[in-house]
């Protein structure tokens, strides 16, 4: 599958082409996702269709997202690599992998199977890495089977308590947490150890933003001004929003799960992260009603296509990663996502019944219609993610200023795409 259609058509290191060629092989699959969550429900049933239809074992090795975050490279590049894995895409996940030759090439079997017909434009960007691991052109080696995006989460009880509508602009957005903030409630749950007031910071940015911003920004078409108007307003932002209250300065030290559980007891009314949350609150949550809604006043947000399936170059069977691939773009499988929390990129609507998961679904669909997935703030450098929140977590400490921590954070952000293009 990486070089030539034979892998495909099934030659000896990649097994036959039937069935019975198959019942004498083991796929080994990697993934890190639960057993409750939509794709782990979703993915389990695929591994039954795929036994059933190919006489082949799957081999499942369940890892963590640290797992393998921290020891792909090693592990792919040696005999213990499996047949197929869930990995996180962008240019320093994915994108180094491509370049370091440790994936395979994808075009042969995306053509095979028609993958490309099923994937929006925009959910193809992170699939496709040029030879400097850079995303959104040269050839595929991943394929996403679900979307994900950022949008915020807010608890229904608490905003009719305080006589709150849905915010439609970004000053009504303001002026509920000033409501919440003078009542004596911290209305973010935040996290600035971990990802989600990066993500925060991020779509600040991009209620000032446009699509050439995000281009120069993840795939590099052009400089990046890190006092322009977009980060200098999402940085002074936060530090406005942490003096008035409405961030608490303990999210410095507290961690994704901290704010997410803060959310599911009620301490704090918004919670802004992502889709990977929802099926969670929907069977944790109990103490009151919660909805979702897109960031108001941006036509952007934080998202794109989900953590991908990519096939390592050392695997051993190839022609049947493909086959496994393939079964989880099916309609049925995609169902399954969709009506347990998730976002499928391949489902029929008519298939999808759950009404929560139906919100969920509308409002990713709206940002795809428009354009408007964006990406995550880390993604442009491997060293990016820790760098974006040690530099917000001194801005919410108090300890530089907005024009400080941009500058640090420009000058990291420009020492890690240098390294890339070597």
């Amino acid at each position: 599958m990486a070089a030539t259609a034979a892998l495909l058509s099934g030659c000896a290191s990649g097994g036959g082409g039937g069935a019975a060629d198959d019942a004498s092989k083991t796929l080994t699959l990697w993934d890190f996702e639960s057993d409750t969550s939509a794709m782990g429900i979703a993915w389990n049933q695929a591994i039954k269709t795929f036994e059933k239809e190919t006489g082949a074992k799957v081999k499942f090795e369940a890892k963590s997202f640290e797992q393998i975050r921290s020891t792909a490279s090693q592990v792919l590049n040696s005999d213990k690599a499996p047949d197929v894995l869930e990995y996180n895409k962008g240019n320093a996940t994915a994108g180094l992998l491509a370049s370091q030759g440790l994936l395979s090439n994808l075009d042969d079997a995306v053509k095979k199977y028609g993958w490309a017909d099923k994937l929006a434009p925009s959910l193809q960007t992170t699939a496709k890495y040029d030879e400097n691991g850079i995303m959104g052109s040269g050839s595929w080696y991943g394929v996403p089977n679900y979307g994900e995006f950022v949008e915020v989460y807010y608890n229904k009880d608490m905003f009719a308590k305080y006589n709150i509508a849905i915010p439609t602009t970004q000053a009504e957005f303001e002026a509920a947490l000033k409501t919440f903030a003078d009542a004596g409630i911290t209305p973010l749950a935040e996290s600035a150890a971990e990802y989600p007031l990066g993500q925060l910071w991020y779509q600040l940015a991009l209620t000032k933003a446009d699509r050439s911003f995000v281009d120069d920004y993840q795939l590099y078409k052009g400089k990046v001004d890190w006092q322009g108007k977009e980060l200098s307003y999402a940085t002074e932002a936060i530090k406005d929003w942490t003096d008035k209250g409405y961030i608490s300065k303990d999210a410095s030290g507290t961690k994704a799960e901290d704010a997410g559980t803060a959310f599911i007891a009620g301490t704090n009314p918004i919670f802004f992260s992502g889709s990977w949350w929802y099926n969670r609150f929907t069977t944790e949550v109990k103490g009151f009603d919660w909805g979702t809604f897109l960031y108001p006043g941006a036509k952007m947000s934080p998202g794109s296509a989900g953590n991908m399936w990519v096939v390592p170059e050392n695997a051993k069977n190839k022609d049947l990663a493909a086959k496994f691939i393939d079964i989880t773009m099916r309609p049925e499988i995609q169902a399954l996502i969709g009506n347990n929390g998730g976002v499928p990129v391949a489902a029929n609507a008519a298939d999808i019944t759950d009404p929560k998961s139906k919100e969920l679904i509308d409002n990713f669909n709206t940002l795809t219609g428009e354009d408007g997935i964006a990406f995550y703030p880390d993604w442009p450098t491997p060293t990016f993610y820790d760098q974006l929140n040690a530099g917000l977590q001194e801005l919410i400490n108090g300890t530089k200023s907005s024009k400080d921590v941009l500058t640090q954070l420009g000058g990291q952000y420009e020492d890690g795409i240098k390294d890339i293009k070597k």
